[in-house]
């Protein structure tokens, strides 16, 4: 496998900074993507998720305030709709997300990405 491989992360994250010393550790070659400075689009977002094949609620970092402000516990919402909350508020993307071709992974835990490399 050639492809590019991206990892889309908050840099004051703990797994984020897990998911680089793993990378580096192993050789990996990898972009980086704090998407809080380069915000992820809908489309984007939209195109990680179906490559993660899961459903854009399972994406939800349910222990963030945000969360719970927008009630999203009970919200019925569409998939676009919580996409949308999503990048309107990163705070609720579980991460980090790592991206190879056509596939991506959550990177929690950690060795999740094994199976891009």
């Amino acid at each position: 496998m050639k492809d590019t491989i991206t990892v889309y992360e908050k840099t004051t994250c703990t797994k984020c900074r897990e998911m680089d010393r793993f990378l580096r550790e192993r050789g990996v070659d990898f972009k980086k993507v704090n998407y809080y400075l380069e915000p992820v689009s809908k489309k984007k977002l939209t195109e990680l998720i179906r490559k993660m094949g899961i459903k854009p609620r399972d994406l939800l970092r349910k222990s963030e305030p945000i969360y719970r402000e927008l009630g999203l516990a009970k919200a019925e919402l569409s998939d676009a709709e919580l996409i949308s909350l999503m990048v309107e508020h990163p705070d609720l993307l579980q991460r980090p997300i790592i991206e190879r071709g056509d596939r991506a992974v959550l990177g929690r835990p950690t060795e999740n990405v094994e199976e891009l490399l």
